[in-house]
C-alpha cells in the first residue's frame, strides 16, 4: 500500500558528491527534506562548509566531507571515515561533473583526461567504495547523474557526450552486478538546467530561445525539478526499479 511514508527517507544516510552548489545541492536538499541525513561533498572545504551551514539553518541534517572524488586513495579513506564516524551510507548520488567545450578536432587531450576522470572515473571509484560496504548489508540505493547527452549529441561537446554515455552504461552494468545483493542502481538524466555549468548558455539569447522552443515544456529546468526524481529513486517507492535512466528534461529526448 502506498502512503506518504513510502517516499520518506528517515533514518537513512545519503552521500551526494559535488553537492556544494547546483544540481548536487538541490538533490541533497531534497533528500534531506524527505528525512535523510545527508553528507555533502566537494573539493572546496570553505564553500562546502557554507553550504552545510545554509542547509542546517533550514532544519536539515547535514554533514560536510571535502575530498577529491577522482583520487581513489582519498575516496577510500573518506568513505571509511564517513561510515565509522557518521553511519552506513544507504544512498549514494554520484553527481560530481564538469564540462569542457571545443570542437572535436580542437579538443585538448589534457581536458579530455580531466573530464573523464571527473565525470566517469569518479562514478567507478566512489560507487565501488560504497558498494563494497553495501553488499554485506544486502541493501542500498545508488543514483548516477547522467544527462540528456547520454542519448543526444550537440556541437562542441563530443567528449562530454562520451563520458555521459559511459555513465549510462556503467549504471546498467552496476545494476546487473549489484541487484542480486539488494542494491538498486539507477540514473537521472537532467536536461538543460539553469546552473553554473550552463551559465554561458543561459546568457545566450539565441541558444536560450532555441532550447525553450525545442523543449515541450517550453522552459529551462530549475534544479529543484530534480529533487523529486532523486527522492523517488532513493525511496521504497522504487524498490523494483533497477538499471533505469530517468530523464528529467521537459521532454527534450521525446522530440526531434
Amino acid at each position: 500500500m502506498i502512503t506518504p511514508q513510502t517516499f520518506r527517507l528517515d533514518g537513512r544516510l545519503a552521500l551526494v558528491t559535488g553537492s556544494s552548489a547546483g544540481i548536487g545541492l538541490a538533490i541533497a536538499r531534497g533528500l534531506a527534506q524527505a528525512g535523510a541525513g545527508v553528507v555533502l561533498n566537494g573539493r572546496g572545504a570553505v564553500k562546502l562548509g557554507e553550504t552545510a551551514v545554509q542547509l542546517a539553518a533550514e532544519g536539515l541534517t547535514v554533514h560536510a566531507r571535502a575530498f577529491d572524488v577522482t583520487d581513489r586513495a582519498a575516496v577510500d579513506a573518506s568513505i571509511a571515515a564517513i561510515e565509522a564516524e557518521i553511519g552506513p551510507i544507504e544512498i549514494l548520488v554520484n553527481n560530481a561533473g564538469i564540462q569542457r567545450r571545443a570542437p572535436f578536432h580542437e579538443f585538448v587531450p589534457a581536458d579530455w583526461a580531466e573530464l573523464m576522470r571527473t565525470n566517469l572515473d569518479s562514478v567507478f571509484h566512489v560507487g565501488q567504495a560504497v558498494a563494497q560496504r553495501m553488499v554485506p548489508r544486502q541493501r542500498g540505493r545508488i543514483i548516477n547523474i547522467c544527462s540528456v547527452q547520454s542519448e543526444l549529441g550537440r556541437p562542441g561537446i563530443a567528449p562530454y557526450t562520451a563520458s555521459k554515455g559511459a555513465v549510462k552504461m556503467l549504471t546498467k552494468g552496476m545494476a546487473i552486478d549489484l541487484g542480486p545483493h539488494g542494491i538498486n542502481v539507477n540514473g537521472i538524466g537532467p536536461g538543460y538546467f539553469k546552473t553554473e555549468l550552463n551559465q554561458k548558455l543561459v546568457d545566450d539569447p539565441a541558444f536560450s530561445s532555441w532550447l525553450i522552443n525545442r523543449t515541450p515544456s517550453r522552459r529551462w529546468g530549475d534544479v529543484e525539478d530534480l529533487a523529486g526524481a532523486a527522492v523517488f529513486l532513493a525511496s521504497d517507492a522504487s524498490r523494483f526499479v533497477n538499471g533505469h535512466i530517468l530523464y528529467v528534461d521537459g521532454g527534450v529526448t521525446a522530440t526531434l
